[in-house]
């Protein structure tokens, strides 16, 4: 045997049908390696062996892959290279590439474990946001009348306390009463954000439009919505556009210094996708400033529990873009009306 032949023998070892013992190698002792290699060999090992150890090693070798970033597909392309090597080999047969399967199967364990973790993430955060938004309309209904009906009583009162007052000294009661009317609105118009009546009603595009005159009054910035008119969309779709769109403004209002933003809401059969963009300052896109971190965190969570995705632009002194692709399913809940 020559050095080359025995360099070759050490570090690949050649299929067989007669089981040798041998220890079974950890895929973890190559992280490094090439994810075709690394599964090559623990597939010859299997077909070596034949054994519970060797499919316990695809496991953990899927596992690894797994954890290092890869995905199924490109598992899959390791297992279609694998299968072109064993069937040019000169004793591949038809119980060979059944072992193959078997073991591709046990390879997509962990993918498949992934998968139904993350499905049952995504129930589960669906759910805390129903409970959330129930909770929000139950304040946002409190501080529509409760509150509203104790500030009307102090509106009373501070009249009542101006009449008994020297005609000189009522100026400061109708300061107050400024003041009161002031938080009144304030009052009103978190409430109206909070339920927006006009979502349930009208739909998700005439909601942005109100929330975007709304915070253009309060803020002075310039909002402006562009985008599908005619198409309703399922409530839970519309309720997280809406909330995320909150989110966006309220991140560019008091963060970004933005002196203009842009709503755009595009919708198909399939997909809706909702951006804001604005000309703030940005930051960068690879450390998310403290500030801002818990708003995009809640939004990437409403837009992973609809099993959409989430693109963010963003650069120093270059505005944010932050751009929602939500799948529809297969149709739209409707029309308008």
């Amino acid at each position: 045997m020559t050095k080359m032949e025995a360099a070759t023998n050490a570090t690949a070892p050649h299929l067989s049908l007669v089981p040798r013992a041998r220890p079974v190698a950890s895929p973890s002792d190559d992280v490094g390696g090439n994810v075709a290699e690394r599964y090559w060999r623990a597939l010859q090992q299997h077909l070596a062996e034949a054994s519970e150890a060797s499919l316990g090693c695809g496991y953990e070798l899927a596992r690894q892959a797994q954890l290092e970033g890869h995905g199924v597909l490109e598992l899959a392309e390791a297992h279609a290279a694998a299968l072109q090597r064993l069937w040019v080999m000169p004793r591949s047969d038809d119980r060979q590439l059944r072992a193959a399967g078997m073991f591709f199967a046990q390879c997509l364990s962990p993918f498949e474990t992934g998968h139904r973790g993350a499905h049952d993430g995504a129930q589960a955060l669906r759910h805390l946001n129903e409970v959330l938004e129930g909770e929000l309309r139950r304040v946002a209904q409190a501080l529509h009348d409760e509150a509203g009906q104790l500030l009307a009583l102090v509106h009373i009162a501070v009249a009542d306390m101006a009449v008994a007052l020297p005609r000189k000294a009522r100026g400061s009661c109708a300061k107050v009463q400024g003041l009161l009317a002031q938080v009144e609105a304030e009052l009103r118009d978190l409430a109206h954000e909070w339920r927006p009546s006009v979502l349930a009603h009208l739909g998700l595009l005439p909601a942005l439009e109100s929330l975007a005159e709304k915070v253009a009054k309060r803020t002075g910035i310039s909002v402006s919505v562009v985008g599908d008119a005619d198409m309703r969309l399922p409530p839970g779709v519309e309720t997280a556009l809406y909330r995320i769109v909150q989110e966006s403004l309220n991140n560019a209002v008091k963060h970004a210094a933005a002196r203009s933003v842009r709503i755009g809401l595009q919708c198909s059969p399939h997909m809706v996708t909702c951006s804001v963009r604005d000309d703030g300052r940005g930051f960068d896109a690879m450390h998310w400033p403290q500030s801002q971190g818990l708003g995009l965190t809640g939004i990437r969570e409403r837009i992973s529990a609809l099993g959409g995705s989430m693109r963010l632009t963003t650069a120093p002194s270059r505005g944010t873009t932050i751009q929602a692709d939500i799948p529809l399913g297969g149709g739209h809940a409707g029309t308008a009306g």
